[in-house]
């Protein structure tokens, strides 16, 4: 009844706040608190304790779509403690995001996956002393959300969801299913799989899942864009979490915060621990905690376990970085940059993302975030 009723307050909340590709906000009251410098003035708002710094103007910032419920909430209260300043962050796709910023038509992208070889080189044009860095700034789950009359609880592996996301599985009363979930009345309905239209990182780290759980199964490339034939599209992980809510015998992919506030059920996941795995912030973070630093130098993309049995650890995660210019960062937006990341890094911005459904950086990665926030140029 605790975990409904804070749905249900998260979901009235995020309600009332623009649903639109772009998102503008006008300050309001806060009580934010967060830490980190810029190296400027090093004003502090008396409203919030948001360290605006010598942050001042407009900062747009593009991409993942996945971390758009929190990108709300931060620059609702950003703003709130930080007069002058507004963050306008366009909820589009990872693939968008990162040709925005290559473009130098943003201060910061938001992407569900780490910049490739070709990205980064690409990066060096805008960042012209340096180069486009990964910063680990949100996790969570990518829940498996659905919508089959009559069937509260649901439980899938690895093999039987790629085999439905392929399409090899149409029945919602395949045997497969069934063995999984003893005991339930499965109707003999089609399966409607959803995806992503456009290109993604909650796709792509579903196909990391797929292909590292289910190798036999899914033998598709994990990219951007949705590669197995049949299925429906729809734009967004707003859009895929719409039409499972609408549509019955329906199944689609988009992170937990999207389920939790439009009450769509989601699958629990055999992974071979002790139970299956409710998607949750607490599961999520437990697998998150396990990833390891892959990136070199100031880059911090991480690679996550997505085969893990741990019991209470949930293995459809994603992590969505914050993707800014090492150096070479325009000056007239670095200030603003670095104060609105030191905001989503520190304590309270962290806080913030289990209170939404998402879930927290470990500390020990997160410190090394906060360290490379200060040191950008």
């Amino acid at each position: 009844m605790k975990l409904q009723r804070k749905n249900r307050l998260r979901a009235t909340a995020l309600g009332a706040l623009a649903v639109s590709g772009a998102l503008v906000l006008t300050a309001c009251g806060s009580d934010n608190n967060s830490e980190g410098s810029t190296g400027g003035g090093g004003k502090t708002s008396a409203a919030s304790n948001v360290k605006c710094d010598d942050a001042k103007g407009q900062l747009l910032a593009s991409g993942s779509s996945a971390q758009k419920n929190a990108m709300d909430l931060w620059a609702k209260n950003y703003m709130a403690g930080c007069s002058g300043v507004e963050i306008n962050y366009k909820s589009s796709s990872s693939g968008e995001g990162i040709v925005a910023f290559n473009q130098g038509t943003v201060g910061f992208a938001g992407s569900d996956s780490a910049l490739k070889p070709e990205e980064v080189a690409d990066s060096k044009k805008i960042c012209k002393t340096g180069q486009g860095i990964n910063l680990p700034m949100v996790g969570g789950p990518i829940a498996i959300g659905y919508h089959l009359e009559g069937v509260d609880n649901l439980t899938l592996d690895a093999p039987t969801l790629a085999k439905i996301f392929d399409t090899k599985i149409k029945k919602w009363n395949d045997p497969a299913i069934a063995k999984l979930n003893k005991g339930a009345k499965l109707p003999d309905k089609a399966i409607q799989p959803f995806h992503r239209s456009e290109d993604s990182g909650t796709t792509q780290n579903l196909g990391k899942y797929l292909g590292a759980a289910a190798p036999s199964d899914w033998k598709y490339e994990a990219e951007k864009k949705w590669p197995a034939p049949g299925g429906q599209s729809a734009v967004n992980s707003s859009g895929v979490a719409a039409q499972v809510k609408q549509v019955d015998g329906s199944i689609g992919y988009f992170e937990l915060s999207y389920a939790t506030s439009q009450s769509i059920p989601t699958v629990d996941i055999a992974t071979g621990a002790a139970a299956p795995v409710k998607a949750s912030s607490e599961s999520a973070s437990k697998a998150i905690a396990a990833a390891k630093i892959k990136g070199t130098g100031k880059d911090l993309a991480l690679d996550l376990d997505y085969t893990t049995k741990a019991d209470g650890a949930y293995p459809i995660v994603l992590v969505t970085y914050e993707v800014v210019c090492d150096k070479g960062n325009k000056a007239e937006t670095l200030p603003t940059v670095k104060s609105f990341l030191n905001y989503t890094a520190g304590d309270e911005g962290q806080k913030l993302l289990s209170d939404a459904g998402y879930a927290p950086i470990p500390a020990e990665i997160n410190a090394k975030v906060r360290e490379t926030i200060g040191s950008l140029s």
